[in-house]
């Protein structure tokens, strides 16, 4: 592969999958048990190039990744595949406004010619999207691996290969997309891929339930992606990401092209930044399942455990965080957004935290623990410092290993058990199956935050970041003010939306600035310290729910209970090596943090000035640690060795218990508020279109029936009366004649 261009590269890295689905679609029903092949081939060569283009990008970006590791200058690189449209003299930015930075050849009128709309569908290449492309492709290889063993008697085998690897492919596109436009496109076909597999088993009412669940709750995030690109396209005149050159060979900047980033007047700020930010937070929350749109994700697990494992770990639920990381110097410009973006994850968290202490689907809980983790990523995201942003997607990056891990061992126990996944009915299984209580016990310390597992170095990151905003002097420390919004760019550019949009967006700014304080953040990390201690509780109940104990099988297993064949043991004990080591490596060497920082939104200015040197944090580390104890040794008292179906710690919570069991009956409020208001409408509509629309179109189809009905009656067939009648007929127009000549 040295041979070929990086440009060519990154083409492959989604055309394979691409290839792999259309191929499994065609020839499926020919390869039968093989149906897989061309599915896997593809998602294979995809992760080879991946990793490729990441020792590659990580060559350019070069230096030192050590302690002492200096900044370094920002790396990209751009293929334009294909013009989709182009549209001329669409936009023509007035004098001063976003779009038209001095020094640069835009605008229109007293600012020069008027610029065309132009949507490429443009791949970048930089440290953020190598490290994407890696995760999806890698973690879905093995995933796939694993699909052969689980879906190989179903009847819905090809089909279950080819919407993957289509998944695999879209999540590529999302992620090396270079344009607001195309972003979209495919943030949509990545929600079609993931209705296709939650609802696989159609012709199951709760997967299909859970499966439009998850399509129309996501279509609400998916709005506000929609809003915050026209307010793109108003505000900077462009939808690129990356800086293009004009026809008389001047250079367009691109919203987060190196140009608009190196200019700190060049983001918009204010109530206008403030609301572009918020709509790209709400569609964030829809795919990464936050608070209020977190709903769909525990019922999706109705769909095969696989694709359980492909959306929790690499592909749907990443992309909201992969989208406030990408537009971070969006947020940056924006104070009142960052902290909104903390709010909701380190909120979220903590309620899914608590969720997760009282779920007997072993399934359910690792739902709501990705929904929880997920949260600590946004919580980290919204400290706008690179310490935040890197630990954010360092968190990603170890999540990915051992939340593949823990669902792929789920569906191992699901595959073993006869597909009963309630813990309450089985227990013991460490005698029945060594390696999956192995493997799954590795993911756990993982997700617990248990030193020297992945999740401790990854989650210590995220506490380090909070802890720096809520006593910034600390540990000497010292973060610069997010930058102030720059009135005459935002007014220029806020005048053409409506004013009650002004006026909402206004009162945002209003509202969440204030909180851009200490005692907000110290809030934040004494909530997400708790929370660490609620994941190892439930992660822990968990597992000495279902491998201690006395060994209880259900019947429906029947006597054929037993390890899962080496297809799906094998990815198991893969995923449980980077669960252990990958988080110790990638912080003691810092590489990951290094290379992050060159990716353009992470070096733009205004995140670049809040690095600070690695340190490592005993006093945060012990806290964290603490914490991670105390819930498993509460968990143990109440579970270590006790029958799964016994009393449990649960009992202690008194009303908690059940407000807690039914998700803090935040569905049934969904539905008092939602579903049975629109339910209402709909029948109201139905009445009215029976009652007025049916009955108007039911009498205008009468009407001629019922003067045929009359004519009819003439026609008796009695030849008597049609000659009686022809006489009078004549006899009639005689008179008439008479008449007229008289007259």
């Amino acid at each position: 592969m040295q041979d070929i261009s990086p440009a060519t590269l990154l083409v492959l890295v989604p055309l394979l999958p691409l290839v792999g689905a259309v191929l499994t679609l065609l020839l499926g029903r020919v390869l039968g048990g093989r149906a897989h092949l061309p599915a896997i081939a593809g998602i294979a060569g995809a992760a080879a190039v991946a990793v490729v283009l990441l020792l590659g990008t990580a060559n350019q970006v070069g230096g030192a990744h050590g302690p002492h590791a200096e900044p370094v200058r920002p790396v990209e690189m751009i293929s334009t595949i294909w013009q989709w449209a182009t549209v001329a003299d669409a936009y023509s930015p007035p004098a001063g406004s976003p779009a038209a930075i001095p020094g640069t050849a835009v605008g229109g009128g007293a600012g020069g010619t008027a610029r065309a709309f132009t949507i490429p569908v443009a791949l970048r290449l930089d440290p953020l999207t190598a490290t994407m492309l890696t995760i999806i492709t890698c973690i879905g290889l093995v995933v796939a691996v694993y699909s052969i063993g689980y879906m190989h008697h179903d009847p819905g085998y090809p089909r279950f290969f080819a919407v993957f690897s289509l998944f695999v492919f879209s999540m590529s596109m999302l992620v090396s997309a270079s344009n607001f436009l195309v972003v979209y496109v495919f943030w949509e076909a990545v929600g079609a891929c993931s209705y296709l597999l939650i609802g696989f088993w159609f012709t199951k009412p709760e997967a299909a339930r859970a499966a439009k669940k998850a399509f129309l709750v996501n279509r609400i995030g998916d709005f506000g992606l929609a809003i915050a690109t026209f307010l793109l396209w108003m505000t900077y005149g462009t939808l690129d990401f990356h800086d293009t050159l004009s026809p008389d060979g001047t250079i367009l900047p691109g919203i987060l092209g190196q140009t608009r980033l190196a200019d700190a007047a060049g983001i918009v700020g204010g109530a206008l930044g403030t609301a572009i930010c918020l709509c790209l937070l709400l569609a964030a929350c829809g795919k990464s399942a936050q608070l209020p749109l977190h709903v769909w994700l525990p019922d999706a697990m109705e769909g095969p455990t696989p694709a359980s494992a492909l959306i929790h770990a690499a592909t749907m639920v990443t992309a909201g965080i992969y989208l406030v990381a990408r537009c971070a110097p969006l947020f940056m410009a924006c104070p009142g957004a960052l902290v909104a973006v903390s709010l909701v994850g380190a909120t979220t968290a903590l309620v899914a935290g608590l969720i997760a202490t009282v779920q007997n689907d072993l399934k359910r809980v690792l739902a709501y623990s990705t929904i929880s983790q997920l949260g600590y990523m946004f919580a980290s995201l919204g400290t706008g410092t690179l310490l935040g942003f890197s630990a954010a997607i360092f968190h990603l990056v170890t999540h990915a290993f051992f939340k593949a891990l823990l669902f792929l061992g789920a569906g191992s126990v699901m595959h073993s058990m006869g597909n009963v996944i309630d813990m309450r009915r089985f227990g013991g299984l460490r005698r029945i199956m060594p390696v999956t209580a192995a493997t799954f016990l590795v993911g756990s310390l993982a997700l617990a935050g248990i030193a020297p597992f992945s999740g401790f170095f990854s989650k210590d990151e995220i506490l380090a970041s909070l802890h720096a905003k809520g006593w910034p002097n600390a540990h000497g420390e010292h973060h610069d003010a997010a930058p102030s919004a720059h009135a005459s760019l935002w007014n220029a550019g806020f005048v053409a939306t409506p004013a009650a949009a002004r006026g909402a967006a206004a009162e945002a700014v209003h509202v969440l600035e204030p909180l851009d304080r200490p005692a907000t953040w110290q809030a934040l990390f004494w909530m997400s310290l708790f929370t660490a201690g609620l994941t190892a509780f439930y992660t822990f109940r968990a597992v000495f729910m279902t491998f201690t104990g006395p060994t209880r099988v259900p019947e429906e297993a029947g006597h054929h209970a037993h390890e899962s064949p080496p297809v799906m043991a094998g990815p198991l004990v893969i995923l449980a090596v980077p669960a252990a080591v990958a988080g110790w490596w990638l912080f003691r060497t810092q590489w990951l943090a290094h290379f992050l920082s060159a990716t353009p939104s992470f070096a733009a200015p205004a995140v670049a000035a809040t690095a600070t040197p690695h340190a490592f944090h005993m006093d945060l580390a012990l806290q964290g640690s603490l914490a991670a104890a105390i819930g498993v040794v509460i968990a143990a008292i109440g579970h270590l060795g006790r029958r799964s179906d016994g009393p449990q710690m649960e009992r202690f919570l008194g009303p908690l218990e059940p407000f807690f069991a039914n998700r803090c009956y935040i569905d049934q409020l969904y539905s008092a508020l939602v579903v049975r208001p629109l339910e209402g409408l709909a029948l109201l509509a139905a009445l009215f279109d029976r009652a007025v629309i049916d009955g108007l179109v039911n009498a205008v189809a009468r009407l001629p029936v019922a003067l045929g009905g009359v004519v009819r009656r003439l026609q008796s067939g009695l030849l008597q009366r049609y000659a009686l009648a022809g006489v009078m007929g004549v006899l009639a127009i005689v008179l008439v004649l008479a008449w007229r000549l008289r007259g």
